[in-house]
């Protein structure tokens, strides 16, 4: 059975209202920048964390591309509300940065990677080129011209926001891998990232899943799994994918918190996750906690960031997105998880960003990017239907 509590108080006071994701408990097994502006933009989230010119997180942010990257989803921001004058000037911002920093841009990417880096940037120029024409002209507020107005520039942002995201993504160096611990050398990697697909089904015959007052026979969701900051964690979800170990699995837990699934026997069978060598006698093979604290240059193993006295130290990729992925574990042990994974039901108020009790407890190996509403939808009970791979690489 799952684990159950109460709710609990995070080490910086913020309440957490429901118990944190839990390998699902068998006879051993015992059982997760805060601010009004938080970043829950999974794309943005994935950018982010992407080692561009072989640094990551809080130590790109000085770099050319992220900060035409920032002035783009500043416009993201600000059209969102309609601050049509703020929009305005971002464009320009972003426009003066890409005129003044784009030649040094592209110069940065490997030699491989540096024709397409100019055929994005010029995707983003063109993008950048229209708005201004788009803007120039709302209408009043809450007219159809207004509507029609925001959901072009919206869509230009978009683009500008895909190319931005394609230019960084090839600013990785084709080298750059992380070192893991050797003891787990049997455990698959994954050193770049993939692109996955689940295709969920309910249980019940003839019931559908409801979005936005939709109904829908089928919930499909892609997520991006992420090599560069969970290594281990990612290479070993890919593996249990390409086996086909989720197709016709439940999820066993959906509580409005999480939506979890993995126990390849559920929650009332002996077993907890993955046997060695694909054997279900054997013992789970695990996969070590794997916390990637930004303004570190690799992973941390083993240990929760409270335990290494760094509990209020920000993750690379955080918990700060709906349908954030993370690894279930037993709580008391570090190096349990095997195949129990989970979707988070984020929400800023009850989970704030870098206030709850998931970053630096569980590792967060990627996010949910398409398909995400389907998530309040599922149930205990629904099917994975299938799941598979779509694609490998620096920009799957």
């Amino acid at each position: 059975a799952l684990a159950s509590q109460v709710a609990a108080v995070g080490a910086l006071g913020a309440v957490v209202a429901a118990p944190p994701p839990a390998q699902a408990a068998k006879a051993s097994n015992a059982a997760t920048s805060a601010g009004s502006r938080v970043n829950k933009d999974p794309e943005s989230l994935l950018r982010n964390g992407l080692p561009i010119q072989g640094s990551i997180g809080g130590a790109t942010k000085k770099l050319d591309a992220r900060q035409l990257q920032q002035a783009i989803e500043l416009l993201n921001d600000d059209l969102k509300v309609k601050r049509i004058t703020a929009a305005k000037q971002d464009v320009q911002k972003a426009a003066s940065i890409l005129n003044a920093k784009g030649g040094a841009i592209a110069a940065a990417a490997p030699a491989a990677g540096k024709e397409a880096v100019a055929a994005e940037l010029k995707k983003i120029g063109d993008a950048l080129d229209a708005l201004p024409a788009i803007l120039a002209d709302t209408g009043p507020a809450g007219s159809p011209q207004e509507r029609d107005s925001l959901d072009g520039a919206s869509a230009k942002q978009r683009a500008a926001a895909a190319a931005i995201g394609a230019v960084e993504a090839r600013l990785v160096p084709e080298s750059y891998t992380v070192a893991t611990p050797s003891e787990f050398s049997a455990v698959p990697k994954l050193e770049k990232r993939a692109r996955v697909e689940f295709v969920l089904r309910k249980a019940e015959k003839g019931a559908t899943f409801n979005v936005d007052g939709v109904p829908y026979d089928k919930a499909k969701l892609e997520m991006i799994v992420d090599g560069y900051t969970t290594p281990l964690t990612s290479g070993n979800f890919l593996d249990l994918v390409k086996r086909g170990f989720y197709d016709g699995m439940a999820i066993q837990r959906s509580d409005g918190f999480v939506v979890q699934t993995g126990d390849p026997d559920g929650p009332d069978g002996p077993l907890v996750g993955f046997g060695q060598d694909g054997d279900a006698k054997k013992e789970p093979r695990r996969v070590p906690l794997e916390v990637f604290v930004d303004g570190d240059k690799t992973p941390t193993y083993s240990e929760t960031t409270e335990d290494g006295m760094r509990g209020a130290a920000q993750t690379v990729l955080p918990f700060q997105a709906y349908g954030a992925l993370g690894m279930a574990r037993s709580e008391y042990e570090a190096d349990s998880a095997s195949s129990q994974f989970f979707w988070l039901l984020f929400d800023s108020d009850l989970t704030p960003a870098g206030k709850n009790l998931l970053d630096g407890r569980y590792a967060c190996f990627g996010y949910t990017v398409k398909g995400e509403d389907f998530l309040g939808s599922v149930q205990e009970g629904d099917v994975i239907e299938s799941a598979k791979v779509l694609s490998v690489g620096i920009d799957p």
